[in-house]
Formats: structure tokens, C-alpha cells, sequence
């Protein structure tokens, strides 16, 4: 039996995600929904989907079991909650939210409620970072020990048509870029036990370069380069950089070094691109092709709806977002503090995508 789903939030990536959820024979696309009814209303009938309206009328429709909540991260755990309330399983985008206490009482009355919460970022179920996973988890490297992650760009206000949210609360390049680098050392590392953490604002306002809000100048709130020391509870440790300030752009970049070589991983913000391993002492460099499915984001809400059917537990969980924003609030308070803060939370690295996984097989 297919899950219906609702979508929350009408807006930039609903395009990305209604594409790809009214493809996958599992899901049912029942309903849109916003604060702006029209814009809802349009993206509904873009994507074929019955209904277009209010969070409210989603929210009562017995049809949805599933809530994708595609808002702004400052009422992500607004939106949420109000999802559980109304006996829905969730799954929310990145970051699941903003402080530690709101996301820890979202999910517990989660599970007093008998609902699932899950969350972006689903790129670690893509093809190319599973791929990854099985050639560490075969040993080509050794024992991970070390990583260097790089995200350098200019900042996103060249192209996005309202990029006031990425240089607020909840945006910055720690927030909206950290939980795809994070997330993926977390695959290959397990949870974090230390950070230690630096940074700054390149500059105080930036201006939209794209849209019909051209021109317009904005305030800056946050860091907008951040470089963090990230110290794993198995042992191991990694250097991540995230900037919005830098003219040279190199995204993607994500290195784990082990006693036998070092791999190449694929961009933790994609759901394809190879792996290559570079072997210690005179070994030749070797090209892993990504093996798996296509398909990309959304691949997270499936997944939890297979999940729920199975009563297996889903990949992408709450918990993993909550380890997730525990260690980026604990690199603000280290930047706040000069000293290295503990992460006391932990989490357990779901099992991998079976190789076979498709989701434009229907299987329910």
C-alpha cells in the first residue's frame, strides 16, 4: 500500500522534491501546502498533485501519513511538532533545527506519539556516498584515522532569489553546508565526542544578484567562514573548513586518510560521483564508480516510508540530525568560548542501502 505524503513549504526546493516524490511508485503526493494558498495552489497543479493550500487542511487530511517540511530552518521544529501533533511521521529539512532542547522534546514526543522523525541531508543515501561507504567498510584504507573537508565559495546570494535566510540564524555555511559534511564523516567516523571551533563574517551585508530583488541589500547575522577540529569518540579526528567568503570556489572536496591510502570521497551535497582511492607506497590510484540508484533528493522520505511499512528503523533518522546539530551548536559555542566544547550525544550508523535499491520499483 503506498504512503501519502504532503509537502510543506512551496518554495525553492519544492521543485526538486515534488519532481522526484510524484515518481516514486511507493508514495502518493496528496497534498501542498503554504502560508502563500496560491503559491501552494500552482505547485500543487505543476506536479499533479490533488490538493494545494494551508499547513492546517494538510495537517487534518487523513490521506497524509508522511510531512515533508520544506520550510525556512527557523520554523522547521514549528512545523514539525505540529506534524506529530497531528499523529504524522516526519521528515524535515536540513537542519532539523536551530538549538538542541526544541529538536530533543521534538523527537521525544515523537516517540510518545507512536511517529517517526527523519532528516535531511538524504545525499548519504545516494549512490556515490553508499559506494564510498562499502570501499572503507572493505578495508581499502585501513582504519580511517584523519579527513579534510573543504566547502569554499562565494556565498549563494549570486543565484538564489531570496538568500536573506542563508545569512541568518539557522543559514551560514555551518548550518545550511555543515550537516551534508558532517553527516558524511559521521558514516565513515561514527559520532563526534569534540569539536573545537573558529570564525567570522568576510563582510557585514551582502546584496541579491539574481531574482527580481536584484540589487537589494541585506544584513549579515552570522559567521560566514567557519573552520572546526572535529574529534571522533572511536578515535580519528577531522579539519573542516565551510566559507561563504572565498573567491576561489572548491566544493565537495572530502578526504579520509587511513594506514594503507587515502580515498577521495564524492561531494557529501550530490547523490552520484566516484570514489578514488590513492593506495600507500607505489600502488596505482584507483576509480570506484557510484553503483546504485539515480535518484536523489527524496530518497530520504522514501526510504522512511519503506521503513515504516517494514517497522524497520530508517536511515536518515532524527537522531542522526540531532548528533548532527548537537556537534554544529557545540562549533558555535567553541567559536563563542576559544576552547573546545564535548558533544554529548551519540548515535548508532544506520546499515547501508542494499545495492539493489530502487526507488522507481514499487514495492508496497
Amino acid at each position: 500500500m503506498t504512503v501519502g505524503v504532503g509537502v510543506v513549504g512551496a518554495g525553492f526546493i519544492s521543485d526538486t522534491y515534488l519532481e522526484n516524490l510524484t515518481a516514486f511508485p511507493d508514495l502518493r503526493v496528496a497534498a501542498v501546502a503554504d502560508l502563500d494558498v496560491e503559491r501552494a495552489s500552482a505547485q500543487a497543479a505543476k506536479y499533479g498533485v490533488p490538493r494545494g493550500g494551508s499547513v492546517a487542511d494538510l495537517l487534518a487530511s487523513p490521506e497524509v501519513e508522511i510531512v515533508v517540511n520544506l520550510t525556512v530552518p527557523a520554523v522547521h521544529v514549528e512545523v514539525s511538532r505540529a506534524a506529530v501533533e497531528a499523529g504524522k511521521h516526519v521528515w524535515t529539512e536540513k537542519p532539523i533545527g536551530l538549538d538542541r532542547q526544541s529538536v530533543r522534546e521534538l523527537l521525544d514526543r515523537a516517540r510518545e506519539r507512536g511517529v517517526r522523525v527523519a532528516g535531511a541531508p538524504d545525499t548519504v543515501l545516494g549512490a556515490g556516498q553508499q559506494t564510498a561507504r562499502r570501499v572503507l567498510e572493505a578495508g581499502r584504507i585501513g582504519t580511517p584515522f584523519a579527513a579534510l573537508a573543504l566547502f569554499q565559495t562565494p556565498g549563494p546570494e549570486s543565484w538564489h532569489p531570496a538568500p536573506e535566510f542563508l545569512y541568518q540564524a539557522g543559514g551560514g555555511p555551518l548550518l545550511d553546508i555543515g550537516p551534508y559534511y558532517l553527516t558524511q564523516l559521521v558514516q565513515v567516523f561514527g559520532s563526534v565526542r569534540k569539536v573545537t571551533g573558529v570564525g567570522g563574517r568576510g563582510r557585514e551585508t551582502r546584496v541579491i544578484g539574481a531574482g527580481p530583488r536584484a540589487g537589494t541589500e541585506f544584513p549579515v547575522t552570522v559567521p560566514t567562514t567557519v573552520s572546526a577540529l572535529v574529534e571522533f569518540v572511536r578515535g580519528g579526528s577531522a579539519q573542516v573548513v565551510l566559507t561563504f567568503d572565498s573567491a576561489l570556489r572548491r566544493t565537495g572536496f572530502v578526504e579520509v586518510t587511513g594506514p594503507l591510502g587515502t580515498a577521495v570521497l564524492p561531494d557529501p551535497n550530490r547523490f552520484d560521483g566516484s570514489t578514488v582511492v590513492h593506495p600507500g607506497g607505489d600502488g596505482e590510484s584507483e576509480e570506484v564508480v557510484a553503483v546504485g540508484h539515480k535518484a536523489s533528493r527524496g530518497t530520504g522520505v522514501l526510504d522512511l516510508a519503506r521503513s515504516i511499512r517494514a517497522g524497520a528503523p530508517e536511515r536518515a533518522s532524527g537522531e542522526l540530525a540531532y548528533h548532527v546539530l548537537d556537534v554544529m551548536v557545540a562549533v558555535e559555542e567553541s567559536m563563542a568560548r576559544g576552547a573546545g566544547v564535548e558533544v554529548v550525544s551519540r548515535v548508532e550508523v544506520a546499515r547501508p542501502l542494499p545495492v539493489e535499491w530502487d526507488p522507481y520499483v514499487r514495492t508496497l
